[in-house]
């Protein structure tokens, strides 16, 4: 895949099947527009772009704390698993956000994405003050010399399947059904840090710890089964997430993760902590002793839980 940003100055010269919006979540809508860009490809050819902004538009709104599932550096993993041909970060800047939007047609997904169709869903909007939309799009494909294909929404329960619904289901530890409207797990990539040290030489259970970026919107703090993704191979996991607030002087937001089956050193490694299920809430317990007890019985309830779904996962235990 070829992954450009941080420029507005880039040329594709091959035909390209063009979409584009936010991909936060990469959820079931999304993979549908993917899925009818790969029949395109597969018909005629024309390489596989998205379109997207190197970051959420919400700098319009100095005000919005709205957070993403998806960081960009997560974005760009998945999209690159699945096989994008290219994906464009493109700055947004005030200059961006004012941009006309037959000016953005006209400059950027044809003239420059080299786009000969385009795929966008019924809700897609674009320029300033997001006037741009299908209708627009459908207007403009004479003039600019595109096929135009407009995606109906993913529906769930005759709820709209978005981003928004996502987040209220991760706020509510409903890992299952998230992961059900995301066509894939929750996860969480980072590098592994050092934590406190506790894990292993004070409460005997060894774990990685990776600091999710700012922008990213966690579910509710607590323990969860996980599965984690480590050079290739899946392995299972019981993660934390939150602030640990038993260890003296409290710490940053991480995930903290105790590895079933691996004892190999991982410090700098890239790992992806994906969560498949909700065990308890964090909380503060009277001290380290008593951590250690309830530390034991989430790895234990972890294990079971694992081995009940152990093929179906495809992990090492």
């Amino acid at each position: 895949m070829e992954y450009i940003t941080g420029t507005r100055k880039f040329q594709i010269e091959e035909p390209s099947v063009v979409t584009l919006g936010k991909f936060d979540g990469r959820h079931r809508g999304h993979q549908k527009l993917l899925r009818e860009m790969a029949e395109v490809k597969k018909e005629k050819g024309y390489q596989i772009a998205v379109f997207t902004f190197d970051m959420s538009p919400s700098i319009l709104d100095s005000e919005s704390t709205q957070r993403v599932i998806t960081t960009n550096l997560e974005r760009k993993n998945n999209l690159e698993r699945i096989g994008i041909d290219y994906l464009v970060e493109y700055p947004f800047t005030m200059e961006t956000a004012h941009m006309d939007p037959e000016e953005f047609v006209k400059e950027i997904l044809v003239g420059q994405m080299n786009a000969k169709t385009i795929v966008v869903g019924t809700d897609c909007t674009f320029g300033y003050l997001g006037a741009g939309n299908a209708d627009s799009l459908n207007q403009w494909k004479d003039r600019y010399g595109y096929e135009l294909i407009v995606i109906q929404k993913e529906k769930d329960d005759h709820r709209d399947i978005s981003s928004t619904y996502i987040r209220e289901l991760l706020d509510a530890g409903n890992m299952e059904k998230a992961n059900e409207l995301l066509g894939e797990p929750y996860s969480i990539h980072g590098n592994v840090v050092h934590g406190n040290h506790l894990g292993g030489p004070v409460l005997g259970f060894p774990t990685a710890n990776i600091v999710p970026e700012p922008e990213k919107h966690l579910p509710t703090f607590g323990v969860y089964v996980s599965r984690v993704y480590i050079e290739g191979c899946y392995y299972g996991g019981i993660t934390n997430i939150g602030k640990k607030p038993t260890v003296e002087g409290g710490s940053p937001v991480g995930a903290e993760t105790y590895i079933y089956g691996i004892n190999r050193d991982i410090y700098g490694k890239t790992i992806e902590v994906q969560l498949l299920h909700f065990v308890r809430p964090e909380r503060k317990f009277d001290g380290l002793e008593q951590l250690k007890v309830q530390i034991e019985k989430d790895r234990d309830y972890g294990m079971e839980y694992l081995k009940s779904r152990s093929e179906e996962l495809n992990i090492q235990l």
